[in-house]
């Protein structure tokens, strides 16, 4: 799933190449991603990207119009989703059919993305709106983790109001905290030494600390590792620097023991039993019913 890092980085390649150029055509392919329908998504024909954002993992591409009301076109890539930029869009129709493809967004120049969705689970989403609060995702998001008013003292309240929630849920959260999923929130606790079921409530002061400064670092680092880099780029970038997450099986590059996992329906952790928890090995519910 592309996480905050590589959200920024397309809302930084977007900057650098699509600024100002005017829409010929959308088309919606995927019905299912098109989440509104007022105003219609032909609305955005003639209209100039003037501004592109970020909110947690929402990207927001800012049209400006004739009548000086901006529409904003809010993509949630979702987990196996992607943007795809192309110099030259084919001039034939895009056809609804089994492949990828959910939508593709053509400027007049020719040049534009298509957005894409891998796999059956179709969870992208596409909104077109006044206003991005509109976009319920949007308007739940906690504190972004890289904003000015994330601090020690903010993290410290999302913990202690999380009760016995584990790590791993809150960090994930994003009515808690904007833009953290699965694999920077792996890397963040293993940078911080913490267990992802650790009750966030049971933090100390000093804890809270560490894992404030692991957590900005991580994804700090991250996203300085993928500025600059093409859409097409991003992905390879980011599973070449993570530390455990999809290591399942390899050394871990601090201590030596092997990574391993807790699979859940959807996805899994990783983690390193000697950095992480002491040694133990944490149990894999589904596994254990495998071996019932």
């Amino acid at each position: 799933m592309p996480e905050l890092p590589e959200v920024d980085a397309l809302v930084m390649f977007l900057r650098e190449t699509a600024l100002g150029r005017v829409v010929d055509r959308v088309e919606p392919v995927a019905v299912s991603a098109l989440k509104t329908f007022d105003p219609p998504i032909t609305a955005l024909r003639g209209t100039a990207l003037a501004a592109v954002r970020r909110h947690g993992k929402f990207l927001d591409l800012v049209f400006a119009t004739e009548t000086g009301e901006p529409l904003d076109l809010v993509i949630h890539l979702a987990r196996a989703g992607w943007l795809r930029w192309r110099s030259t869009q084919p001039t034939a129709p895009a056809r609804p059919g089994r492949g990828p493809l959910a939508l593709r967004l053509t400027f007049d120049d020719r040049s534009g993305f298509d957005l894409t969705e891998a796999g059956t689970q179709k969870r992208l989403s596409v909104h077109l709106v006044r206003d991005p609060a509109d976009v319920p995702g949007i308007a739940r998001l906690g504190p972004d983790p890289l904003g000015t008013d994330f601090t020690v003292e903010a993290l410290g309240e999302i913990l202690a109001g999380a009760g016995r929630s584990q790590l791993k849920g809150v960090l994930t959260d994003q009515a808690r905290l904007a833009g953290v999923g699965n694999a920077y929130s792996d890397e963040a606790l293993w940078a911080a030494r913490m267990s992802p079921y650790r009750p966030a409530a049971a933090l100390t002061a000093p804890e809270v600390a560490q894992l404030h400064a692991q957590l900005v670092g991580v994804l700090t680092e991250a996203r300085q590792a993928a500025a600059g880099l093409a859409a097409g780029e991003l992905k390879a970038e980011k599973k070449a620097n993570l530390s455990v997450h999809g290591r399942t099986g390899l050394p871990c590059p601090r201590c030596g023991d092997t990574i391993r996992e807790v699979s859940f329906a959807d996805r899994s952790l990783q983690y390193c039993p000697s950095c992480q928890t002491g040694g133990r090995t944490l149990a894999d519910r589904r596994l254990s019913r495998l071996l019932k």
